[in-house]
């Protein structure tokens, strides 16, 4: 028979065997992450939480710190994560992933977009537009762009990318790369106001998508041609004036159709080829002159058109008396408004009264055919 310990004596034999088995485990681990071979074996280590708190199944991800170090790269034919950074959905799994793999090296800093859903370069997919805002030049067209972009479901290219009436020859991928990053509930838009006036213009986009959604910002022809003309006097003072370029005869008042000022403003004429490619009810037409005085009401039926809900409204906008025209605004009042650039509301040159006169008389019947045309009088009688 064994002579019995006494308890102080198998206390410290305890002691020593914990002591043991823990130096085993420790040897055991760093001889699994430092030895080539025994990287293949199912281990995985991570310094910050892959899964942020979920609160509902399509809440988006939104305000989320930084790791401090980068998640490993998933396996080969492994499932995909629960969640997507950025502006991209959380799936509607609650529980948390088990995570199996070897451990890989660090990948590149984890980041995550801000709130506003503006998308950095990582997430969300390019894509050719769903709308497009074709028309026309002066007549507000960036004022409606920077408006509904600021409305979560829209994403809006800022420049003019001109791929259907001068870069078409480039091809549909370059044109597609130009794009912003996307998601799939949110609608691209892009804006290019010579489209309209481009005779092949109306063609061309119907081959890239004859169901796309067509926005026409329209002014009074006479203001705008005025507008234009300004716009031009601003970078050659040396032009001649106003009335020389409008008339071929001053007295007899015939107007000079081949000068484009006055050209972009016969609407109904420029209307027809789109009306052999599109539906008239894929096209929605903004009045630039309500888009100054009721900008809310405009924008509301801009978002119906493109099928989004009604989140840009008369809480967006300040009226800038200085410009003459709305200036955008944050709807908790933090921060100064946003105003449109130093073009945008400038003073106009000043006209001879009998030359405006005359130009009305001229785009009279021609304002006519274009309400019966598009079903809206835009009174610029």
């Amino acid at each position: 028979m064994a002579p019995r310990l006494s308890p102080r004596r198998a206390r410290r034999y305890l002691f020593l065997c914990t002591l043991c088995l823990s130096c085993t485990l420790l040897c055991y681990n760093l001889v699994l992450r430092s030895h080539p071979s025994m990287q293949s074996q199912s281990y995985q280590q991570f310094s910050c939480p892959l899964q942020p708190p979920i609160v509902g199944g399509k809440k988006l991800l939104q305000k989320i710190p930084p790791c401090p170090h980068s998640a490993a790269t998933a396996q080969p034919g492994s499932p995909p994560p629960p969640y997507t950074t950025g502006d991209q959905k959380i799936s509607n799994q609650t529980d948390p992933p088990k995570i199996t793999g070897a451990p890989t090296k660090p990948t590149e800093q984890q980041t995550y977009p801000p709130a506003n859903f503006t998308a950095t370069p990582r997430y969300g997919q390019k894509r050719l537009p769903q709308a497009i805002i074709v028309g026309v030049k002066k007549g507000g067209t960036r004022a409606v762009l920077e408006f509904i972009r600021v409305h979560p479901e829209v994403r809006a290219m800022g420049t003019e990318p001109h791929f259907f009436d001068r870069n078409y020859e480039k091809g549909l991928d370059w044109y597609r790369n130009l794009m912003p990053r996307s998601l799939d509930r949110q609608i691209t838009v892009e804006k290019t106001p010579s489209y309209f006036v481009t005779r092949d213009a109306p063609r061309k986009i119907a081959h890239m998508s004859p169901r796309v959604k067509l926005i026409v910002v329209v002014r009074n022809p006479v203001t705008r041609a005025i507008s234009d003309y300004t716009q031009t006097l601003s970078k050659k003072p040396d032009i001649p004036s106003f009335s020389e370029l409008a008339f071929h005869n001053k007295t007899s008042g015939e107007v000079d159709t081949s000068w484009n000022a006055i050209r972009i403003g016969l609407y109904a004429l420029h209307l027809q080829p789109w009306l052999n490619h599109f539906p008239i009810s894929q096209m929605h037409f903004v009045s630039g002159e309500r888009l100054i005085t009721d900008p809310a009401g405009e924008m509301a039926r801009v978002q119906d058109f493109l099928g989004l809900k009604r989140l840009v409204t008369d809480k967006h906008f300040y009226f800038n008396k200085t410009k003459g025209f709305p200036c955008l605004k944050k709807p908790g009042g933090g921060g100064a408004p946003r105003c449109l650039g130093k073009s945008k509301g400038r003073t106009h040159v000043q006209i001879n009264p009998e030359d405006i006169e005359q130009l009305r008389d001229f785009y009279r019947p021609h304002n006519i055919k274009f309400y019966e045309t598009v079903g809206q009088d835009f009174h610029w009688e």
